[in-house]
Parts: C-alpha cells; structure tokens; sequence
C-alpha cells in the first residue's frame, strides 16, 4: 500500500515520529506542496491509495484524477480544503481530528489576552533595554496594567474550547457568558447563555470559538462592532475569516476596539499589506495556538488510529 503526505513539516517539522505510519505500507513525506498546483498535487499523488494532507486542497479534479486513491486523512480538525462531494461520489473516505487541542488552545487564548492585559513582553522588551536600570523609581509602567478578575467574558460558541476557556476565565474570578446557537447545558451558576446581541453588549472581552461558516463569516464587522462596548478586547484563535480585517482594523485605530489579540488570519501566511499589521494595539501570533508538541503527538496519534480503523474496516473520525 502507497500512503503519501503532502505537507507533513507544519504538524511535524522534526520533534515527532511518523515510524508507526511506516508500518501501514511505503510512505513518500513532502515538507510542502504547492496549494495551486493541480498538476503537481496530482504528480506527488501518484497512484497512492492513502493521502494526508493538512492544508493542500484535495478538488473535484484532484479527487477524480487520482487512479487509486481511497482514503483522505485531514492531519487537522477543519477539512475545508476536501470536496466531500466529490470525494463522496467516488467512494473515498475522508477523515479528521476532532477536539485534540482545546487545552492547548484555551491556553493560548489566555496567553493572548494576558499579555493584553498585562504588557509581559512589552515590559521584558524594556528592561533589556535598559530602561529599568537608569530609571529613578523602583518601578515603572509603559501602558495601563489591568485586572481581569470581574471583566466579563463574552464566548462566542460554546464547543470544547470554549468550555475549557469558561473554566480559566472562572478560575480568574470573571464573569462568563456565551452566545450559541442553540441551547447548551452549563457548568454552573457562574456561566449564563445569552444571544449574540446580549453579548455584544455586555463583554469587556470576545473570544471566538466558531467554525467559519457562510453566517459566521465577518461576524466581526464594523456593524457589529458598533453593539459592543467601547473599549472591548477582541480575541480570535478560531478562523481568520470571522473577522473582517478592515473594519477590525479601522475600530481599533480609533479606539472602539482597545485591543485585539489573532492568532489566524483572513489570507495565511498574513499578507504584507493586511491592514491589521499597522493597527493599533493588534497582537498577531502565526496560528501557533495548536502547535505544542504534546498537542501536534496527539493530533498524530489520533492521525495513525483513523487509518487503522479504516484499514481494519471500522470507522474513526469519518467525515460523512
């Protein structure tokens, strides 16, 4: 059996081990492939019955050209880059991995918004700079410092992350909503459902936590921007496209939005002329909040478990 990975650096560029892929049959590893080359996608293919790709879109044209192929594994949780019709149509299984991350990316989201709040690297910036040694006090503050303990958190989606980042916001002595769009059973007293608009209107601070769909699409727009208070955080390690960039970009140069930490973006890699690059106070990370090593092992181990329920007639994480 042929298994090919076309882009196999970003979930392992060197810390993890593919040897138990090996076993399944003869492996060929791409660090890349180039996402709008049909040709060479279909070229590296070959007549492989078993693909891995994590960003390399798989088309009608991809999936229907490829004489032997059987199997898709999407080495990530979002598999917008697979035509399941097509991939439906010709009898090939596609799989995922659900819900390895929501601690690691919990953990980030926090990471952003402290550092918001709390300016760490700001400050470390500043004292190894010297600033500190030649100042007159025992202590200095370049930006305001503030407490998140009684902000309230506004959780856009109510998923697997969301729940773990409502635990920290709670550990944080915070006051946690959420907007989904149906009803969710919660924790307990200290987290209460509300609609969007609700939430627009009462958080200090908005995560996202959705997948992008036709309706989640710039939800964060300059419309509604205009519901929410003046001053709001806005934290995005979800999808980039939930947020229009120009709008996001405009409120916070003006000040309607005081800060904004994302770590995705509407084009990745981010372009040079994205307009949240000059904004002010926008902290942008390169969508690391899924890359701890413990988190990209689990996603691996979960990759090697989905083939081999489907190479032993069982199915693991299938799309249907």
């Amino acid at each position: 059996m042929k298994i090919v990975n076309l882009d196999s650096y970003a979930l392992n560029p060197g810390d993890l081990d593919w040897t138990p892929l090996k076993d399944f049959g003869d492996c060929q590893f791409y660090d890349r492939t180039p996402i709008d080359d049909d040709a060479e996608i279909l070229k590296r293919i070959g007549d492989a019955e078993i693909v891995l790709t994590n960003k390399t879109p798989l088309d009608e044209h991809v999936i229907n050209a490829a004489p032997n192929l059987k199997y898709i594994g999407v080495t990530a949780t979002g598999y917008n880059v697979i035509d399941l019709d097509a991939a439906k149509s010709v009898g090939v299984t596609v799989t995922n991995v659900p819900s390895y991350g929501s601690d690691a990316v919990a953990q980030f989201t926090f990471a952003l918004l402290l550092e918001i709040y709390n300016q760490v690297g700001l400050h470390n910036k500043l004292v190894h700079d010297g600033k500190w040694t030649s100042n007159p006090d025992f202590t200095f503050w370049a930006k305001p410092l503030s407490e998140l303990q009684g902000k309230t958190i506004g959780l856009v989606g109510f998923g697997a992350i969301a729940k773990r980042v409502a635990e920290i916001a709670h550990a944080f002595r915070m006051n946690v909503i959420f907007y989904n769009h149906r009803p969710k059973e919660v924790p307990g007293p200290w987290v209460k459902q509300v609609s969007l608009d609700e939430l627009y209107k009462q958080a200090d601070i908005i995560t996202l936590h959705v997948p992008q769909t036709p309706e989640t699409t710039d939800m964060i727009c300059a419309a509604s921007i205009k519901k929410m208070k003046p001053g709001v955080v806005i934290i995005n390690t979800a999808r980039g496209g939930l947020i229009n960039e120009a709008d996001l970009a405009a409120a916070l140069n003006d000040g309607q939005v005081a800060a904004a930490g994302v770590d995705v973006a509407q084009a990745e890699p981010i372009p040079a002329n994205s307009p949240l690059l000059t904004a002010k106070n926008c902290y942008i990370t390169p969508h690391i909040a899924w890359a701890p090593r413990e988190t990209r092992d689990r996603l691996l181990q979960i990759v090697f478990a989905n083939l081999r329920a489907y190479l032993s007639g069982e199915k693991l994480n299938v799309i249907e």
